[in-house]
């Protein structure tokens, strides 16, 4: 079989681990086709029975009071760069006379509460909250901060606030999200609206890739899942819950000498709030709509635009929800939450088979130049690996095909050519995210304190936007 060079027992292990991997690959690629396959027909199902419509609101919609007082929640730590803009953008965005915005900050970083109190520009419905903890603590710790200060209004006022509504520092708003998260509370006790990554021409790849998985997710995957009636998690930005929800989950919260509705041991207490207040009370909806001019009604920002950056993010995201997830909340029989939970969790094997798939390109490229020198000579595929090939690279295809449908459909069609082209950036990340969070994760059963590895943000979409004038509100008309 092999010949000359004594390269004999390389080119032998390389034959074996090529086959191994191989198969290995091939199998996984083969259940991640089935898997999105089922997500894509049934959502071509609802589109078909009018289920997956995005819905269209009318001109003028979100001017109007709110049905009840609305607190917004915005931890900020080492923001000074955009916490002023969001500020000031979503201040002039939402003029409703019944929302408080509150604005987290920590007393050793004195930059970014410096450029909060400039973004109020006296605006008496925005409370900046100083945590007395210095910071970095954690998102969750400082949301419960925040969560402090709205009960202790509350108990002055005499009056609770019917939603609470998450933000982060780097997000720019719609004008109608607002009236059309306080509706939809009406009826549920969480509901989230979809996020629209803004483009940076300057990170056309590490950024741009962000606008193609949650432009599929938010509007294929998430409309799936609420559709089905599964559990939503929550993304931590234009979301909003029930206030009585929140209080509830305090409650619980409290028996185990805790304060405050969000987990501070997780990484990811957004995903795992929205999970379950989605199971208990009232449930949860996605949200998806357009304004009168067919603009999506999400949050923007940017993204990580540094390959640093956006592997730090994602082991962030990886590690909270299929590493501490799995320990905090375990597995639901249910079959359709089961199947979610599946798939919310698969980060690391993903990135074990993309990583096996990139060194197998490696090893037959590798042994593709042995065999023209007659070094090696090929080994026939069994019918079984052939197949599974086969359907790899029609599932390839059909992904290919339906992320650049999606994508043209947001962004345009330049963008979803480059969505195609930008999947390997994606699987990079994703390998790299993936080692990171089992590594973080090792260390955390070690003992080691979860931190807040939080993206820094040095830019902000609505930046080089004409500055809003406040709009006017109308009173809400009874019927």
């Amino acid at each position: 079989m092999f010949s000359g060079f004594g390269l004999d027992p390389i080119l032998h292990v390389l034959v074996l681990v090529e086959r191994e991997l191989l198969v290995f690959a091939a199998f996984w690629f083969v259940i991640g086709l089935i898997d999105e396959f089922a997500i894509d027909m049934t959502w071509v199902w609802l589109r078909l029975t009018g289920r997956a419509r995005t819905g269209r609101l009318p001109a003028g919609f979100g001017r109007a009071e709110l049905a009840g007082p609305a607190a917004i929640l915005i931890p900020a730590f080492q923001e000074a760069a955009v916490i002023a803009t969001t500020i000031a953008h979503m201040t002039a965005t939402w003029s409703q006379r019944e929302v408080r915005f509150y604005i987290g900050c920590y007393g050793n970083d004195a930059a970014t509460l410096a450029a909060a109190m400039d973004g109020c520009g006296g605006d008496q419905r925005v409370r900046l909250v100083v945590h007395g903890a210095y910071g970095p603590t954690t998102k969750a710790d400082c949301l419960n901060r925040l969560y402090a200060a709205l009960c202790q209004d509350e108990a002055r006022s005499g009056q609770m606030f019917r939603g609470v509504i998450l933000h982060d520092a780097e997000d720019m708003v719609h004008p109608a999200a607002l009236q059309a998260i306080d509706a939809a509370l009406g009826s549920h006790d969480f509901v989230q609206l979809p996020v629209r990554p803004a483009l940076q021409p300057s990170s056309q790849w590490i950024a741009g890739h962000y606008a193609d998985e949650f432009t599929e997710a938010h509007a294929k995957a998430l409309v799936v899942r609420s559709a089905m009636g599964a559990a939503i998690p929550a993304a931590g930005v234009g979301c909003g819950f029930a206030r009585a929800a929140l209080a509830r989950l305090a409650e619980q919260r409290a028996q185990s000498g805790a304060f405050g509705p969000f987990a501070t041991d997780c990484l990811t207490e957004d995903y795992e709030l929205g999970l379950l207040l989605s199971r208990d009370g009232r449930g949860s909806t996605f949200l998806r709509l357009r304004d009168a001019a067919g603009t999506l009604v999400a949050t923007s920002s940017y993204f990580p635009s540094a390959l640093g950056a956006a592997v730090r993010q994602k082991t962030r995201w990886v590690h909270g929800i299929a590493f501490q997830a799995w320990d905090r909340m375990g597995w639901n029989g249910r079959p359709i939450e089961l199947w979610m939970a599946l798939r919310d969790r698969r980060g690391p094997l993903t990135a074990l088979v993309l990583f096996a798939a990139y060194l197998l390109l490696v090893i037959d490229v590798a042994l593709i130049l042995a065999q023209q020198f007659g070094v090696v000579e090929g080994q026939p595929l069994s019918g079984a690996v052939h197949a599974m090939l086969t359907l790899s690279l029609i599932g390839f295809l059909w992904r290919a095909t339906v992320r650049a449908v999606f994508t043209a459909r947001e962004y345009g069609l330049s963008e979803s050519i480059r969505a195609v082209l930008r999947i390997p950036v994606g699987n990079v990340i994703a390998i790299m995210a993936g080692r990171r969070a089992l590594a973080a994760y090792l260390r955390s059963l070690a003992g080691q304190s979860v931190i807040w590895d939080k993206t820094a943000h040095h830019a902000h979409p609505a930046a080089g936007l004409q500055p809003l004038a406040p709009q006017p509100v109308r009173k809400r008309v009874k019927a």
